[in-house]
């Protein structure tokens, strides 16, 4: 009998242990909740002016975000359009969130500029999971600078010297190269469907 009292006892201090770490631990959460996310908001403001430097602000264009939820491409998810303006409201484009699906590392996220005409301004690479050494150089400004000034309803991805709407491929990371790549275009792909860009 003694030895049950003390099993229960035991148990009950377990619980209780339990609980409270638990309680401990949502609370923790809770209260670094707010400063992740505003991190995160901070550094794709950052990002979006990386690859919009013409712009003031970025705003959400409700239509657009609208016509996103419907959006489906394959290879690719697109998280978000916001319009860029300059200082005085005017729309200059567009900037994305895109997410290639299709890494060698798993998904690359990232940021990419659109200006009127639908020239590409910018490139960013918000986080990604890449080989180091290869695929990983995809956040080098030797593969992103090449997206810049493409105004073309589909890039392509070639091995070697590149040209007019084509990308080089990292050197033994053509699956980054394609996965990046693939978002790019289904980003253009959406503008040209949904804001005539």
């Amino acid at each position: 009998m003694q030895k049950n009292n003390s099993m229960i006892k035991d148990a009950l201090i377990l619980f209780v242990i339990t609980i409270i770490s638990g309680l401990c631990l949502g609370l923790v959460y809770q209260i670094t909740l707010i400063p992740i996310k505003n991190a995160e908001q901070k550094a794709k403001q950052e990002a979006y002016k990386k690859v919009f430097t013409a712009a003031a602000a970025f705003e959400e264009d409700s239509a657009l975000t609208q016509a996103l939820a419907d959006y489906t491409a394959e290879g690719a998810v697109l998280e978000e359009v916001m319009a860029a303006k300059d200082a005085s409201g005017n729309e200059l484009g567009y900037v994305m969130t895109l997410i290639g699906t299709e890494g060698y590392g798993g998904e690359i996220k990232m940021s990419v500029g659109v200006d009127a005409t639908g020239a590409i301004t910018g490139l960013e690479v918000l986080s990604m999971s890449e080989t180091a050494g290869l695929g990983a150089k995809c956040t080098s400004e030797e593969f992103r600078g090449q997206f810049v000034g493409i105004n073309a309803d589909e890039i392509t991805v070639v091995k070697g010297e590149a040209g007019g709407n084509e990308i080089a491929a990292i050197s033994g990371a053509t699956v980054t190269s394609n996965a990046v790549t693939k978002a790019v275009n289904a980003g253009l792909s959406f503008l040209k469907a949904y804001a005539g860009k």
